[in-house]
């Protein structure tokens, strides 16, 4: 099917901010989160000034019940990698500059085991840049983020785990004219989804969707 990588298992929740669309996720999942743990990824934030995303997504988890394993990419271990990303329940990264954290995923080979979990059926989380690493190619990124934070990044070729590309905070401050110039510099070459920040791409083996969090109002 158009849109996603042939494996059936691919289970994926693609948001712009976890914590408006955290209610969503609740039924996505199916099940009793309490006691299940999530590999809690922030390593894209720590090249940007406002961390605040990361702490409200922590609540957001911990609110659903969720044990929060924290991985952060640059200080870890190989085997720390490894280990809470195969061990744990569901894998969840944050925002954060899309290159960077596209780098350290490269750069400790958590982009090889990330692939395989989640191609094995594993579910994944992915919140902003946690978003657009999924697409095939994150050039398109470079009207939202620095690509000078990530230095040894050699290429923007991405996870690839959909043939579309997210494009998050459509509609909402201070990403509106950004996301706009996204879409019109690439709104013809590529399947663009712009989702707001109430709004969730599942994808569910074949099956893709935008679902939108109806409760809360996105600021314009």
């Amino acid at each position: 099917m158009k849109g996603i990588d042939n494996t059936p298992l691919i289970k994926l929740f693609l948001s712009s901010s976890f914590k408006d669309v955290a209610v969503l996720f609740k039924t996505f999942a199916g099940k009793n989160l309490k006691g299940k743990t999530v590999t809690f990824i922030p390593t894209g934030s720590l090249a940007e000034n406002e961390r605040f995303y990361v702490r409200e997504a922590r609540m957001a988890f911990e609110e659903l019940g969720l044990v929060v394993d924290e991985l952060e990419l640059t200080q870890a271990s190989e085997q720390e990698i490894a280990d809470k990303l195969k061990s744990n329940n569901y894998i969840y990264i944050s925002g954060g500059n899309t290159f960077f954290l596209l780098q350290e995923l490269k750069r400790t080979g958590a982009d090889k085991i990330l692939i395989e979990q989640i191609r094995n059926g594993k579910p994944y989380i992915g919140e902003s840049a946690g978003s657009m690493i999924m697409s095939p190619n994150v050039e398109y990124v470079a009207l939202m983020d620095d690509k000078t934070k990530a230095p040894s990044l050699k290429s923007p070729d991405a996870l690839h785990m959909v043939d579309f590309y997210p494009v998050p905070h459509y509609t909402n401050y201070p990403f509106k004219k950004t996301v706009e110039k996204i879409v019109t510099a690439y709104g013809l070459d590529l399947d663009l989804r712009p989702i707001t920040n109430h709004q969730a791409i599942l994808v569910n083996g074949g099956d893709i969707a935008i679902v939108t969090n109806s409760t809360e109002k996105d600021d314009q």
